[in-house]
């Protein structure tokens, strides 16, 4: 227990041999339940995590937490109608002390395997899932800054954020440096957490209640789940703490191949965006925004147009430039104001549900 909370972790894990059984063997005490996800690794991975669960009970003290497991109608209404399931995605084991071992029946990526540990964590009823990566490039000793917005009522969701500060991201590679930065400003709009930095970050913590209201089953299973969980949590209006802590990079390299990786999550970004702006603004309430959005972004590609037609029409027909031009170029500055107005108008609606937390 956590200040009166129990604490879940959540590590997906596949092929991280010689990684995953430090991770285990570090968590801190008070972490009650630490789920292990195997997402059909090749390596042995598998047993190094049921070799380090044996350790970890060996040297804990207090009996494991006891839960009281979901009912099936209960697990049913977090399903999308897909593999949402915990029993359709992943089979569970018994748990060694506190680690609960799960082995997924397929590979569903990084975003799959966190989305089945949180599947279980619901099931169990714990107060705080943390996500923690399975290659030991995360300092474990920062978790209960991620813990303590959440525990005291600020935040419903804490992430870590490396780019606060310069000393900070220091560690982080050039390309992932801008990488992230593009996709920040992205998931900054798509989100409407527009304080909110680094959504790349996987060291996160969740309360039960955000958990809940998110839609579990309908999550991304993609590298993107991150940012598509920011999105999803801004239509239901939780709180977030963006919490700074440095960059840690070891020996083990990414799986991501980021020409892939950007071009899908980016799409995902644009479809969230515009199901936020339906679901949080014109479903469950009303703001303007919206139509300055709608206005804006129809405006500019009206001046698009129409400038793209007047230089066809001059090459074409010898027509004169320089009056549709005139018009075209009114619209984009017209289309472009009603664009800002629109995001200063989202920055205001959810600045009290932002905060950063620093030393």
């Amino acid at each position: 227990m956590y200040r009166e909370h129990s604490i879940g972790v959540v590590v997906p894990a596949y092929n991280e041999a010689g990684f995953i059984g430090d991770v285990i063997q570090a968590m801190p005490a008070y972490v009650d339940a630490i789920y292990v996800i195997d997402d059909c690794s090749t390596d042995s991975t598998w047993d190094e995590i049921q070799e380090a669960a044996r350790a970890d009970a060996a040297q804990q003290v207090d009996p494991p937490l006891e839960y009281e497991t979901m009912a099936d109608d209960e697990a049913q209404l977090l399903s999308d109608g897909g593999t949402s399931r915990l029993d359709e995605r992943a089979t569970v084991h018994e748990p060694i002390g506190r680690v609960t071992p799960l082995r997924h029946h397929e590979n569903i990526g990084a975003g799959g395997a966190i989305k089945t540990g949180y599947l279980a964590t619901l099931e169990d009823g714990i107060d705080v899932t943390v996500t923690v990566d399975g290659d030991g490039q995360m300092d474990l000793a920062q978790m209960s800054r991620l813990l303590d917005p959440i525990v005291e009522g600020d935040a419903d969701y804490a992430k870590g954020n490396r780019l606060l500060y310069r000393e900070y991201r220091k560690a982080m590679p050039t390309f992932r440096f801008v990488g992230n930065t593009a996709l920040t400003f992205l998931t900054k709009i798509a989100s409407g957490y527009w304080k909110t930095m680094d959504p790349q970050n996987g060291y996160t913590a969740i309360s039960k209640r955000a958990l809940t209201a998110v839609d579990v089953g309908s999550l991304y299973e993609y590298y993107g789940y991150c940012n598509d969980l920011l999105v999803k949590l801004n239509a239901s209006n939780m709180r977030v703490a963006d919490v700074a802590m440095p960059a840690v990079y070891g020996e083990e390299e990414s799986s991501i191949t980021y020409t892939t990786y950007i071009r899908k999550v980016s799409w995902m970004l644009f479809r969230n965006f515009w199901w936020r702006l339906q679901s949080k603004y014109l479903v469950r309430d009303f703001h303007p925004l919206v139509l300055f959005y709608l206005l804006g972004i129809g405006t500019v590609c009206l001046g698009v147009a129409t400038a793209t037609w007047s230089v066809y029409s001059s090459v074409v027909y010898d027509w004169q430039l320089f009056t549709p031009i005139a018009i075209s170029g009114l619209f984009v500055l017209a289309g472009t104001w009603s664009v800002l107005t629109a995001m200063e108008a989202d920055m205001k609606a959810n600045e009290p549900n932002e905060m950063q937390v620093f030393e």
